[in-house]
Parts: C-alpha cells; sequence; structure tokens
C-alpha cells in the first residue's frame, strides 16, 4: 500500500495483492518465505516506479511466527502457528511454568501458538545454532535494512515480554532454558531502523533517502491505531481471518478473572495495551468455501453472502473459539459435528451454513465485548468494526443486533492506515502532523478522511 498523509487527509492506494498462505511440508505446515520474499520485493518495486517520491517504509504482519537465523541465513523455514507441533511445546512449558503462573507472567491469553509455545518445541540443537529469532516483521525488517531488531508489540506476542515494564523477561527466559540471545534489541513504533541496503535500494529502483520505519508491527497494533475511535467508551473489532475483540487501556488487567476468561494484554503503539480476546473470525468462512470449492468449483462470495442475508428461519450457533476449528481442513463437517454434539440441526444448504457462521461469529463477538467490559470496568457505548469484516454487513448488523450497541464499520484498511500514519508521524519534516502527535490526533485524521457504515441494533441485545 501506498499513502499520502496530510494534516486532516490521508489518501490509500494499493499497490499489489498476494496469495499468502500455508504450505505443507515433510516436517509440517509452514509459510512460503521465498515466495513472500519475492512478493515483498516486487510490490516494492513497483511502488517506487509509481511514485520516486516515497521517503519511509513500515512492516506489519501477523504476530508469533518467527525465523532462526545464524547469522544472515535461516535455519528453517518458519513454521506456520497453525501446525500441530505447538501441542508438546505447550506442554514443555506448562511442566516448568503452570499456566495460572504464565498468565500472572506474560499477561496472554492462552493459545497453543504463542511464540513460547513454538519455541519450546524446537529441537535443542537448533535453538543452540541459532544466533537469534526474528519475528516475520522484524524479518522483512532484516532483508530491507540489515538491522536485528524486535518490534515492541510484536514482541508482546510472544509470553516472553514483561507486560508491565515491557521489555525481555529475562527471569522467564532464563527458567526455560532458552537461550538470551536468541531476543534482540527491542524497539518502539517511529523508531528509525535506517536506509534501505544499498545493494537493495539500487534493486528496487528506490530513491536516495529511503528510510525503514518501525511501526505497530503487529497487524492488529497497527489497525487500531487506524480506528476512528472518537469516544473514550469505544470497543474495536479488528475482523479478519481473526477476530480481535476488545479495549486500548493504559495499564495492563492481570487478574484471574482476566485468565478464566482468557483475555490478553498485548502491547499497542505509544504504550498503550491492547487488552483483547482473540475469537476464530472469518477463517470460518473462508475455510468453508475453501472445502466447497473443492467440491464443485469457484463460489461468488458475495452472491452467497446475499443468499446467508436472505435467510429468514432461525439458525442454530456453535462456539466460533472450539479449539477443533482452527487447524485447516474440512470446516463445515467440524462445524457440523459440533452442531450435532448440540443435538442441533445442522443446515442443509450453503446459505443457511454461511447464515450459522456469521450469527455464531456475531454472538461471540457480543459476549466478548460483554466480558471486556466486565473485567476492565468501562462502559462500553459503541463498537468500530475494522479489517474485512467491515464490508460483511451482514456481519455488522447480527454484531449490532447481538450487543445491542451501535456497530461503526470501516475502514476496512485500518491496519495499513495506522501503519502509515505512524511513519508519517516518525518522518515529518513538514510539520503535518508534528512529531508529538498524539494517537488521538492521528484518529482524527482517519475520521476525517473515512466515513464508517452504520448499523443500529435492530432489537434489544439478544443474547
Amino acid at each position: 500500500m501506498r499513502a499520502i498523509v496530510d494534516t486532516d487527509a490521508l489518501d490509500l492506494v494499493e499497490v499489489a495483492r498476494f496469495p499468502n498462505g500455508p504450505v505443507q511440508r515433510d516436517d509440517g505446515l509452514h509459510w512460503d518465505i521465498k515466495a513472500l520474499r519475492g512478493h515483498i520485493l516486487a510490490g516494492l518495486r513497483q511502488a517506487f516506479l509509481d511514485d520516486p517520491q516515497i521517503t519511509s517504509i513500515g512492516i506489519d504482519s501477523w504476530a508469533v511466527d518467527y525465523a532462526l537465523m545464524a547469522g544472515e541465513r535461516m535455519l528453517a523455514e518458519p513454521f506456520h502457528y497453525r501446525d500441530d507441533r505447538t501441542a508438546r511445546g505447550v506442554a514443555a512449558v506448562h511442566a516448568v511454568v503452570p499456566p495460572d503462573e504464565l498468565y500472572a507472567l506474560s499477561g496472554l491469553q492462552h493459545l497453543p501458538f504463542n511464540t513460547v509455545f513454538q519455541l519450546a518445541a524446537e529441537p535443542p540443537e537448533r535453538l543452540a545454532a541459532a544466533d537469534h529469532m526474528l519475528l516475520i516483521p522484524d524479518l522483512v525488517a532484516f532483508w530491507l535494512t540489515g538491522r536485528v531488531v524486535a518490534e515492541v508489540t510484536n514482541a508482546s506476542t510472544t509470553g516472553l515480554l514483561d507486560p508491565r515494564t515491557r521489555q525481555w523477561n529475562e527471569a522467564l527466559i532464563a527458567r526455560l532454558g532458552l537461550p538470551r540471545g536468541l531476543f534482540p534489541e527491542l524497539v518502539q513504533p517511529g523508531d528509525d531502523l535506517g536506509p534501505l541496503r544499498a545493494d537493495l535500494a539500487a534493486e528496487l529502483g528506490a530513491p536516495a533517502g529511503v528510510r525503514v520505519t518501525a511501526v505497530g508491527s503487529h497487524d492488529t497494533a497497527s489497525a487500531v491505531v487506524g480506528v476512528p475511535m472518537v469516544r473514550p467508551e469505544a470497543v474495536y473489532i479488528s475482523c479478519g481471518t481473526w477476530g480481535l475483540v476488545g479495549l486500548e487501556l493504559e495499564h495492563p488487567v492481570i487478574t484471574d478473572d482476566s485468565r478464566a476468561a482468557n483475555f490478553t494484554n498485548e502491547g499497542g503503539v505509544d504504550g498503550r495495551v491492547r487488552f483483547l480476546h482473540n475469537v476464530m473470525g472469518l477463517w470460518l468462512l473462508s475455510e468453508s468455501v475453501r472445502a466447497w470449492e473443492a467440491e464443485s468449483g469457484s463460489i461468488d462470495l458475495s452472491a452467497l453472502l446475499a443468499e446467508a442475508a436472505a435467510v429468514t428461519a432461525p439458525m442454530p450457533t456453535f462456539d466460533a473459539n472450539d479449539p477443533r476449528l482452527m487447524p485447516p481442513g474440512d470446516m463445515p463437517a467440524r462445524i457440523a459435528e459440533q452442531l450435532r454434539e448440540q443435538s442441533f440441526p445442522v443446515p442443509r444448504s450453503r446459505a443457511e451454513f454461511t447464515r450459522c457462521i456469521i450469527e455464531s461469529l456475531a454472538v461471540a463477538f457480543a459476549d466478548t465485548v460483554r466480558t471486556a467490559r466486565g473485567l476492565a470496568k468501562r462502559e462500553v457505548g459503541v463498537i468500530h468494526l475494522v479489517g474485512g469484516g467491515a464490508l460483511n454487513a451482514l456481519l455488522c448488523q447480527l454484531v449490532a443486533d447481538r450487543s445491542g450497541l451501535p456497530v461503526k464499520a470501516g475502514p476496512v484498511e485500518a491496519t495499513a492506515i495506522g501503519n502509515v500514519l505512524v511513519q508519517a508521524r516518525a518522518a515529518d519534516t513538514r510539520g503535518v502532523l508534528g512529531a508529538h502527535a498524539t494517537v488521538e490526533r492521528l484518529r482524527e485524521i482517519v475520521a476525517a478522511s473515512h466515513t464508517p457504515v452504520q448499523f443500529a441494533p435492530r432489537l434489544p441485545a439478544l443474547r
């Protein structure tokens, strides 16, 4: 994405888009990192062709996954977080640090793919051979600049960062027997990571002086900056493959109740806390569509959603957070199994199945909003839903209905918007924003540039 930021406007243009999914190798599920690198460089090359005056690059991606590096060499292709090796990592970590104590130390929701569990599943000889670990956006920054760093919002998802000090938890790292050298210097959103490597700049046709700027490199950290929240009682849902439902707080909430509710405290831009819960998200629908397309060919998603919106019969709902729904595979069959376990009828058509999925997501989102409000002891008056899910009018309306709260949908590209706003603030040579502009100031630009679609609840909150 390419952007121009001005005092009260932001112009965002898509430069390139490319597929990204897991690949099965002999030893498990991985990311095709070689292909990703090629796509990233091709996209940058196109961006510089489109606009030779680009001054800054910022990188964000999904969390938790990493590459182990020996110098400039990756020791293995990064594993995908849905690979089932993480189960043995969970057992190994919990044998040393019980779950309640681990939560007290990390503040993280238990997810079997958190980096701490993935590292515990690594062969000891590979850990011993590694000089450092680079989370995915830090790996891309290393390709571009040669700097070895860990950006703090993404590092907060590893389970090895102290949520109060926002520093590596040295005692926990030692207790788990992990090599301390794996964990690089921490940097903050807005820090300058340096210029493009000279050889790469020449290869990409980049103008002189292009810098790489650290942003909220966890995509949700950037997305939250891109939410046009102008009221303190707002809750956000960043909805794509996952649905991240939560509040922006000044301090973490680490209590027995938050642990029981499986809420997480992740780092946000400018020291904020993303107090949220991960819901399975539109993965449930995309994986169902993939299974149906394998049976009968391409599916028009817009038409399928329109058919789902036209379904009038009451649809059963299922637990969208059931861990059995996490791996790739036949999603409709697994959802049907869960419905049968509850003695619910299984939808007969794909439109009904789609309606069932979206109703279940809306229930999960609304329940999470209520739980967040209670745990943080904060009133909630509006839900901002951003990301790809903002295009799903049925989902937005059902979230409003289930929660009893108005939903403001958009922007869709909140992550890219938050990314470029942090870059623009850091590289502000024209005084457009001011180097000390607050996140609230950045959100004013979002609100001025993007008008959300509003969905009012049609009935008192459904349960």
